[in-house]
């Protein structure tokens, strides 16, 4: 029947039946169980779930989640859902987390979705774009999170598609903001504008985010991935509650390496773990710093565990392996040796100032400023955004630098146009002034759109804010952080008072309360912050912590003696004596 056929046609089966016989003899090699050797950009994580299992592993439902349908290969899917109004089942609740869409029933039966703005700068009109696309579609309003980005939310699900597409169209994007990926990169909200800054880490921020977002292979991580930059500004970027932080430094002369400014590298950050980032003796040539992260990742896809979500994190690796066995499969993946250096060889880093997020404070560029603008727990309305868009294109560069710190910065004011800006943000019921209480309030969003939640966190942070500021006078920093669940995504046990939500029994009824901490910090002041008291309800924290910073007030060592050195210069038991004394109202 040969003589049937074209020579073009015995070509193509005369291949047919070679791509056949090589299928099948793939199979026969993997014993039948997959159709040969993983291959293209999902190829690494495929391996590893390979691995897992022939090792005996289970693997957890969310890896089974991206190997049934990559959620990048499900677009089309959303959008169906979206034509129905239809809210996601448990496998693409999980994969929408891809394009920054969080399913959050019961608290609310809509999404929330989280952009990714690298080191947390963008326009006014990027700004004002939001708020319009916000008002059409969701709450109307948003939050800055802890990691200088922001999350709209009441998003239905008929909207869902016109918010990722929206966001898109303003020269954004939420892709990989949420689920098994690296998350916004964070760096110097002062980048470029700081007097004391080391280095303007937004071109290397910026680079890192876009290697992520065109490398399908850094998506589907065995856990979320956090990297910050930190250019030794005076605001701090808490990289060292990174996985990855780079943290610029100046190394001296005379260590064999060019002099000059580089970025020392740390690893394994999760507080809500209770543990920072470890030095790794290594420093980076700032311009190779994504180069040297990309290796990271791939190496934590390779190894990260992939059977328990509670232990799937970079510090994991870490702690089975060292920092020295990781550290050399790095360079095994770079093709070459990194640049290690004693501590000696490191200047010492200008050091923090933990009110330079709020107020007017000089740039180095002569006679320009950036104003620090207070927000209410990281909560803004749409009249907030378009009014903060109008003042940083009036008065300022046009840009919005997001914090850490739940607020931001407008930056670019002339000196004789710093009192019209002010004026201009009161206006819109927002201030440029706060105490120290008020001023390091950090909350996670809480009960009232997370799940998770054993608090409405948000609400009760503004209520012990009101109690404690007519009633304490306080004249020194104070970071009080309330987190709704053990996610810490508030980042409780860094806080010099830190609040993590429970429940607590009233007779036959649960209440909201908290678990008080205190003596946490970061930097130089790296700790994990010491249970103080249990089971406080919700309605007694504001005259719980009224009590803490009376005791602190009446029984420190010196007038400058901050919060955080009294906190940590006595035992609990002792603390709880001289707290417990205050009585409170």
């Amino acid at each position: 029947m040969s003589s049937d056929f074209t020579p073009d046609q015995k070509r193509y089966l005369e291949g047919f039946a070679s791509g056949l016989a090589a299928a099948r003899s793939a199979r026969g090699k993997a014993g039948g169980a997959a159709a040969g050797e993983p291959t293209g950009p999902d190829a690494v994580h495929f391996k590893a779930q390979d691995r897992t299992v022939a090792e005996g592993g289970k693997l957890v439902d969310q890896e089974k989640f991206k190997r049934e349908q990559h959620p990048f290969d499900a677009y089309e899917r959303l959008k169906d859902q979206a034509k129905k109004n239809e809210p996601p089942k448990p496998p693409d609740n999980f994969r929408w987390r891809y394009y920054g869409l969080f399913y959050v029933a019961p608290a609310q039966s809509s999404y929330m979705c989280r952009l990714r703005i690298p080191n947390g700068i963008l326009t006014h009109w990027q700004f004002a774009g939001l708020a319009d696309l916000t008002e059409k579609y969701a709450g109307p309003y948003s939050h800055v999170t802890t990691r200088a980005n922001l999350q709209i939310r009441e998003i239905e699900p008929k909207d869902a598609v016109a918010v990722v597409e929206g966001i898109q169209e303003l020269g954004l994007c939420s892709r990989g903001s949420g689920a098994d990926n690296i998350r916004n990169v964070t760096g110097t909200p002062t980048a470029g504008i700081d007097p004391q800054e080391l280095i303007d880490t937004r071109p290397y921020a910026r680079e890192w985010h876009f290697h992520i977002l065109n490398e399908r292979a850094l998506y589907g991580l065995p856990r979320k991935f956090n990297v910050g930059f930190d250019g030794a500004g005076r605001i701090p970027v808490l990289e060292d509650t990174n996985d990855i932080g780079f943290q610029a430094v100046v190394v001296k002369d005379g260590f064999g390496v060019e002099p000059g400014v580089y970025f020392r590298l740390t690893l394994g950050g999760i507080t809500g773990h209770k543990d920072f980032a470890k030095d790794t003796g290594v420093v980076v040539r700032p311009e190779e710093a994504t180069q040297v992260a990309d290796a990271i990742v791939r190496v934590y896809i390779e190894h990260g565990n992939r059977t328990d979500r509670n232990k799937a994190r970079l510090k994991y690796v870490l702690d089975a392996w060292g920092l020295p066995k990781y550290i050399a499969h790095v360079e095994e993946k770079l093709g070459r040796a990194l640049l290690k250096l004693p501590a000696e060889a490191i200047e010492h880093r200008p050091d923090f100032d933990r009110t330079s997020h709020i107020g007017v404070h000089k740039q180095k560029q002569e006679g320009l400023n950036w104003i620090g603008v207070l927000l209410p727990v990281g909560k803004l309305t749409t009249a907030h955004m378009r009014g903060i868009a109008k003042v940083a294109q009036a008065f300022g560069d046009g840009d919005i630098r997001l914090t850490v710190w739940q607020n931001l910065l407008i930056s670019g004011v002339p000196d004789t146009r710093v009192a019209e800006a002010e004026a201009a943000i009161v206006a819109l019921g927002l201030a440029t002034q706060a105490t120290p209480i008020r001023a390091g309030l950090i909350s996670c969003t809480g009960a009232t759109g997370c799940r998770f939640a054993a608090a409405h966190t948000k609400e009760q942070a503004e209520e012990i804010a009101a109690w404690c500021e007519t009633r304490v006078t306080i004249d020194t920093p104070v970071n009080i952080h309330l987190t709704g669940c053990h996610h810490s995504c508030a980042q409780h046990y860094i806080g010099d008072i830190g609040l993590i939500a429970c429940k607590v029994e009233q007779g036959e009824e649960q209440v909201e309360g908290y678990h008080v901490l205190v003596g946490g910090g970061f930097g130089p002041d790296a700790a994990i912050a010491r249970e103080l008291y249990r089971d406080v309800k919700a309605s007694d924290a504001p005259r719980t912590v009224e009590r803490m910073l009376k005791g602190y007030l009446a029984h420190r060592a010196t007038p400058d003696e901050t919060f955080l050195a009294f906190s940590r210069r006595h035992e609990i038991d002792a603390l709880k004596g001289l707290f417990d004394a205050e009585g409170g109202e």
